[in-house]
């Protein structure tokens, strides 16, 4: 029998010790977290360990904690974050190709990993030093990639394998969703059941290193939920199979302050996790969790001595019994109908279960837990104001001028990301279209057509200074096209193109070589001389907008420019600053914002980024009702259809003073910031 244990990350370094002390509470012996590259080198040959990327400070208040750690180095982690945790300078480093058998990647990646390692054994943080790490992760869910990329992904795989080994750390590498990890390197299972999974060797021990217990919400899409009864289902599903542990990605999903998450993810990261986004009890997944791990840790002196039989006890039902030479027995007794309730007889007794559900026996006779018997209360999400209104000021940001500071000209368009290194979201595109007085649509008022194909993610066209058109993509299609009539004037008119990314893509082949940005074509038709495409035309570049130029999240910042408030506050109105000051509310309670009624920007507090809103996607997608019975998918058991996909955005209490708290909104769409409220989260 090996440990519960569970992804640990997307949190504020104050919220560490209760965190961690809910997961010992909840059943859980090893905690386990990634290692964010980007994070830690956010600029070559500079690293950063500090505040919430303080590892050292997290793996010893574990071990203060008793419990140990799982260390996933990587330093690939996907984890739905910017760029699957690799840094922007990667993707310049000259000849480099990601994840592959290529000599500027593996020293970049051998050097980093080998840097985390070097300061886990200066803190004597490994088993073998007297450390709570127990277990380190090479790589992260290879196995797909290689498959696509064939040969060069095969050497590379086995080169990962062997450089992390030759680290030395004194405790075992697994690689996860890698069939053909070489020895001694254990290859782990991923997914919402894993109880199929057998590893490439007999002699290594069967593990879990995802046992999804939810799924990430995606700006555009619906909100995933699992049942409890059924994640818990798989776990024990898993250990009557032999499994020797499990991770549950995620136990504390947290949130992905800044612009720390990925493509379309939104700022969000429950995940419906046992531990939510606030670090309050998910109930009653968490109370579930528990009860489990009580009644399996119940069984272990069997589980460890033998391995299981199968009896079958009927057409959809089957007993794993565990007995050992010692005379220990345990059985888990399931029944796979996701329908009908099965009495079945095992030993001298008989045994109810109900539909898609497992009873454990720690002693063969006395059933102590089954999964669809749920025998802790629910808890229900409720958000309380606090702050119903706050006063605001408004200030309008300025479409971007050919004339602006720090301004560059090129030659046709360029690639986003190459431009901004990601310094940003915002890369304006402008350009000079000359429009002759003897153009026929001047006098017959059919308005040209202007068309434009972007990489993604979203667009909002200026003309003259004046919005004529906003779109935007999806997770799974970023790539997007701008086509509508538009006002033109005799002369010279100004083309401005706002392009902003939504995260970097975090999965993929090769995903270093994948595009943001308006790269083309863009054309107008309509014209006396047909369609005239003004792609390859001198444009002119801007980096960001003027506000974060100014630093208006900031106290210093904001009171560089003039606001209006009042009668003057701008409401409704594309590219809006919004900035208000607020006391911190009395009590202890978690603390979100209430930003339904705006479109899309940005929120900071007190100059800390809260990370992207969206609540203007609105969430598709099916939200019937949710059985626990039956296989599970991410596109089961749903909510929000038809609403924003995320609505409410976390604020850390750590994040505020008493008094003179600076709340700071960008808003891109246009909004009612009157309607800006402050909850607390309560259950």
């Amino acid at each position: 029998m090996g440990s519960f244990y569970f992804s640990f990350f997307f949190i504020w370094l104050q919220m560490w010790p209760d965190l961690i002390q809910k997961a010992k509470d909840g059943g859980l012996d090893v905690i386990q977290t990634y290692v964010f590259w980007n994070g830690h080198e956010p600029t070559q040959g500079n690293y950063y360990f500090q505040d919430r990327y303080d590892l050292v400070r997290f793996i010893k208040l574990v071990q203060q904690a008793g419990l140990y750690v799982h260390l996933r180095i990587g330093p690939y982690v996907c984890a739905e974050w910017n760029y699957g945790g690799f840094p922007v300078w990667l993707k310049y480093v000259p000849g480099i190709e990601f994840r592959t058998d290529n000599g500027p990647f593996k020293a970049a990646m051998h050097k980093f990993t080998e840097k985390i390692v070097s300061m886990m054994k200066a803190e004597k943080l490994f088993q073998t030093q007297g450390g709570p790490i127990i277990l380190s992760q090479i790589e992260n869910e290879f196995g797909p990639v290689e498959w696509d990329i064939g040969a060069p992904g095969k050497a590379y795989a086995k080169w990962a394998a062997q450089m992390a080994v030759g680290l030395n750390t004194g405790v075992p590498w697994v690689m996860c969703k890698q069939d053909d990890a070489p020895d001694p390197v254990i290859n782990t299972c991923n997914g919402f059941y894993c109880e199929k999974f057998v590893p490439n060797q007999n002699y290594k021990p069967k593990m879990w290193t995802e046992a999804w217990t939810g799924w990430f919400t995606e700006f555009g899409s619906a909100v995933p939920t699992r049942p409890a009864e059924d994640l818990v289902f798989s776990v024990a599903r898993f250990i009557q199979s032999g499994g020797s542990f499990i991770n549950y990605y995620m136990y504390h999903g947290g949130t992905n302050f800044g612009r720390t998450s990925g493509g379309f993810v939104a700022t969000s990261y429950d995940y419906d996790a046992p531990i939510d986004e606030y670090g309050l009890l998910n109930e009653p997944k968490w109370g579930h969790l528990r009860d489990l791990h009580k009644a399996i840790k119940l069984c272990e002196p069997a589980l460890v001595s033998v391995d299981p039989t199968v009896k079958s006890l009927g057409k959809n039902q089957e007993a794993h019994v565990f007995n050992s030479k010692s005379g220990k027995c345990a059985a888990f007794l399931a029944n796979y109908d996701t329908t009908f309730s099965a009495k079945v007889s095992f030993g001298n007794a008989q045994y109810d279960l109900p539909p898609w559900s497992i009873s454990v026996l720690p002693d063969c006779k006395t059933a102590v837990f089954n999964t669809a018997r749920v025998g802790v209360q629910s808890s229900q999400k409720k958000f309380v104001p606090v702050i119903n209104a706050f006063s605001w000021q408004s200030y309008i940001e300025e479409t971007a001028s050919s004339t602006d500071d720090n301004t560059f000209t090129k030659d046709g368009l360029w690639e986003q990301v190459y431009l901004t290194a990601d310094a940003s979201d915002y890369l304006w595109y402008m350009t000079d279209v000359n429009i002759d007085s003897n153009e026929g649509f001047l006098k017959n008022g059919q308005d040209p057509l202007l068309t434009i194909w972007s990489a993604g993610h979203a667009l909002q066209v200026f003309i003259n200074g004046q919005l004529s058109g906003t779109v935007y993509g999806s997770l799974e299609n970023p790539k997007l096209t701008f086509s509508k009539n538009v006002k033109l004037r005799p002369g010279v008119n100004k083309i401005s193109l706002l392009s902003t990314s939504v995260g970097l893509p975090n999965v993929g082949t090769h995903f270093e070589k994948w595009n943001a940005g308006v790269l083309g074509p863009v054309t107008l038709k309509g014209l006396n001389e047909g369609t005239r495409d003004i792609s390859k035309q001198k444009w002119t570049y801007k980096i960001g907008l003027k506000g974060e130029a100014l630093s208006l999240h900031t106290v210093s910042g904001s009171s560089s420019v003039e606001w209006a408030q009042g009668a003057s506050l701008a409401q409704k109105q594309p590219m809006t600053w919004y900035k208000t000051t607020f006391n911190v509310p009395p009590g202890n309670d978690p603390l979100a914002l209430d930003m339904g009624a705006m479109g899309k920007g940005m929120v900071w507090i007190n100059g800390q980024s809260i990370g992207r809103h969206w609540p203007g996607y609105i969430g598709n997608g099916n939200c019937g009702g949710c059985n626990y019975a039956g296989t599970y998918t991410e596109k089961k058991c749903r909510t929000y259809c038809g609403k924003p996909s995320q609505r409410w955005y976390h604020v850390p209490r750590s994040w505020l003073k008493p008094s003179g708290n600076l709340l700071v909104v960008f808003e891109e769409w246009g909004g009612e910031p009157h309607w800006i409220s402050l909850l607390k989260r309560t259950t």
